[in-house]
């Protein structure tokens, strides 16, 4: 079911130098260039556009992101050191009980 796929082309061993990058350029008809005005290129990307609504749902999500991140690592930080007291306490309850067992011997 699960097969490791094999490269069908080795990869090169020499030195590899990256292809040339090429600007695609749009062919016009004689016929028309003369008519045709030229056309603006169209954007690849929407234009993004901040509104105060959304610039403050943005610093009210990346505060509440900030908070909840700082909850956790505060939490966690609080179960290291509770768990680190727990184990002195234990360690120096179980050396008591070691030597007061070897005193009374």
């Amino acid at each position: 079911m699960l097969r490791p796929k094999i490269p069908t082309m080795p990869t090169p061993t020499g030195r590899v130098t990256p292809p040339a990058v090429i600007e695609p350029t749009a062919v016009v008809p004689s016929a028309q260039a003369s008519q045709s005005a030229p056309v603006a290129p169209a954007q690849s990307r929407p234009v993004v556009q901040l509104t105060p609504g959304t610039v403050i749902a943005l610093v009210g999500g990346g505060t509440a992101v900030v908070l909840v991140v700082g909850a956790v690592l505060v939490s966690l930080l609080l179960a290291v050191a509770l768990t680190g007291v727990s184990l002195a306490i234990c360690a120096l309850v179980i050396r008591s009980l070691v030597n007061t067992d070897a005193r009374h011997r």
